[in-house]
């Protein structure tokens, strides 16, 4: 089974999903035949490189900043609760993650991509960690043992910048609003994040679906005598009146 997993790295609900995911696979009893792949959806693609809080983010959007501590606290709590702590959804800076998505794919490519996008969540959300620019990308690369130098040309040289791009666009056409955006087996998708037995319910479904149990067909002629051999040999099937 294939699960599609789409993101930004800036998303606290995607932080939170990528979590469940984890778990949800840790409980589902076909894990090992369950391919994951992560893929890129940036949601402040205009956001300044120099980063901005959350804080003014939402008085950019007009949004009250109680109703905003109230939305992120409501998020680091269902991390606490999912054993991840500790959780910034409000006291943090963003900025556009284009690099770092394209860090992400290059990651992919050498066969680290879960690994790297964790690690990214978890340095983003947990250490309050600013990964716009290329120098920031580049020491988060070092850190989770990417070549450097491998890495340096493909952020110079932007090789992931369309893959990156078809990501998004694949997501959009398939029907997403936002991220997290999740798709089982192309068949089933899940919009937003969902709790850990929602997720895993969502994964049963899927599995099912493309793994039907066979059942045995309906019989017809009711009523009538059959003649069947089998292992003990075979049936003669009743003469009238006897």
């Amino acid at each position: 089974m294939k699960i599609e997993f789409w993101s930004d790295i800036i998303c606290p609900y995607c932080g939170l999903m990528d979590h469940r995911l984890q778990v949800a696979l840790e409980r589902f009893e076909h894990a090992p035949d369950v391919e994951v792949t992560h893929r890129s959806f940036q949601v402040h693609p205009d956001l300044p490189r120099e980063g901005v809080t959350q804080r003014k983010l939402l008085e950019m959007h007009g949004i009250p900043a109680s109703d905003g501590e109230r939305l992120f606290s409501s998020i680091e709590a269902a991390a606490c609760t999912d054993g991840l702590r500790p959780y910034r959804a409000l006291e943090r800076t963003m900025g556009p993650t284009d690099l770092a998505h394209e860090l992400l794919a290059y990651a992919t490519g050498q066969g680290r991509g879960a690994e790297a996008w964790t690690a990214m969540f978890r340095a983003h959300f947990g250490q309050g960690r600013r990964l716009w620019t290329e120098s920031d990308v580049l020491g988060f690369a070092a850190e989770i043992g990417l070549d450097r130098a491998e890495a340096a040309h493909a952020l110079r040289t932007r090789s992931y910048r369309d893959q990156v791009a078809a990501d998004q666009r694949e997501a959009e056409r398939l029907g997403a609003g936002g991220a997290p955006f999740t798709v089982l087996d192309g068949r089933y998708a899940l919009r937003g994040a969902v709790s850990t037995d929602t997720l895993l319910a969502a994964m049963t479904t899927a599995w099912e679906s493309a793994h039907p149990e066979p059942r045995p067909l309906p019989a017809l002629g009711d009523g009538e005598s059959e003649v069947l051999c089998g292992p003990d040999g075979c049936a003669v099937p009743p003469r009238p009146g006897s």
